[in-house]
């Protein structure tokens, strides 16, 4: 007699266990222990974490899923090659890191930053930013990553040490420095042009107000400004205050700025300087199609040397309750009024 038979069980059937035929299907239907559920859920609560987590960093993705896991021969490349490039990074000499961080400088603002990765893409060596900025500069953040460049995600404290400021405006590129152009080399580019306006700053040096006259160049089409330090246009103050103008506008090296000008008049340009308590009204006045406004720093103004240069001097008229204008404030009435006269 076989053991089923001895066991009073029908033959052919088997014992019912923890999965059980079910007889309407022919599907087998598995019971769930409470606790197996429980660690479900944590584990589909902590995948949408990190998903959350990804969609931080790399706001461009869809779903914030990581990409497919690389092959192994291919992972082991990879390693080998960071590996590689790690040893590479040791042997970088004080020196060269030093050269590096001269020809670097800093954009901060949302509006600097924005036109400098539209004008120079390729200048921008990598970009701290707040949380709340990463959706509005996801394509920067995938340009970088596509480039091997870093971009970091930091608090505002964070951004002010890296920025120097408070106004960082929640995002700040560190980026390459434009070319320095001499104003002799402008000259000679730009010797056919009929109509020109050029700045020339004598010791103005607060980077607001250099800022705020790039801005007003970057309007009325002005593509230099003469200067004895013209990387101070750079700065990471200037270049946000300046609203992406520093762009478009290049600060022009002259070692001596009454020569400069000297250099200025025999290619063609008239002088013009402004005065609060003399010369002919700006309104009353036919600007040349070629000049040079000169502007001195507000408390004493262009120097002697400089003054006695010039061609012209500009009152701008007013109620006379206030004794000057902010040079920035100067700057852009003289620009605008030569504008106006060039499109007439």
């Amino acid at each position: 007699m076989s053991a089923e038979a001895k066991s009073g069980r029908p033959q052919g059937k088997k014992p019912a266990g923890r999965y059980a035929a079910d007889n309407r299907t022919g599907q087998k239907s598995e019971r769930v222990s409470a606790p197996h559920q429980a660690r479900k859920n944590a584990e589909q609560g902590s995948e949408n974490a990190t998903n959350s987590k990804n969609l931080l960093q790399k706001p461009w993705m869809k779903n914030g899923k990581k990409p497919a896991a690389q092959p192994k021969q291919q992972q082991a490349d990879t390693a080998a090659t960071k590996s590689a490039s790690a040893a590479a990074h040791k042997t970088v000499s004080a020196a060269v890191l030093k050269q590096h961080k001269l020809e670097e400088t800093k954009v901060q603002g949302e509006n600097a930053c924005r036109v400098c990765f539209r004008e120079r893409p390729d200048a921008v060596v990598k970009m701290y930013l707040e949380a709340a900025m990463a959706a509005k500069f996801a394509d920067v953040m995938k340009y970088l990553a596509a480039n091997k460049k870093a971009y970091h995600l930091v608090d505002s404290a964070e951004l002010e040490k890296i920025s120097g400021s408070s106004h960082h405006g929640g995002v700040v590129f560190v980026v390459k420095r434009k070319p320095e152009q001499t104003l002799a080399a402008y000259l000679a580019a730009n010797k056919h042009k009929k109509h020109d306006c050029l700045l020339a700053l004598d010791g103005v040096g607060n980077p607001h107000n250099l800022g705020a006259i790039v801005r007003s160049c970057a309007h009325f089409g002005v593509q230099g400004v003469i200067m004895t330090q013209p990387d101070l246009l750079q700065s990471g103050a200037a270049a946000r205050t300046a609203e992406g103008g520093v762009e478009f506008v290049a600060g022009l090296a002259c070692d001596h700025l009454p020569l400069a000008l000297k250099l200025c008049k025999e290619a063609g340009y008239s002088l013009i300087t402004t005065s609060s308590h003399a010369g002919v009204s700006l309104y009353n006045s036919k600007l040349g199609h070629k000049v040079v406004v000169v502007f001195g720093e507000e408390m004493d103004g262009v120097s002697k040397q400089v003054a006695n240069s010039t061609d012209v001097a500009l009152q701008i008229p007013g109620s006379g309750k206030v004794e000057s204008l902010n040079v920035s404030v100067a700057a852009s009435l003289i620009l605008g009024e030569w504008y106006r006269q060039q499109q007439s």
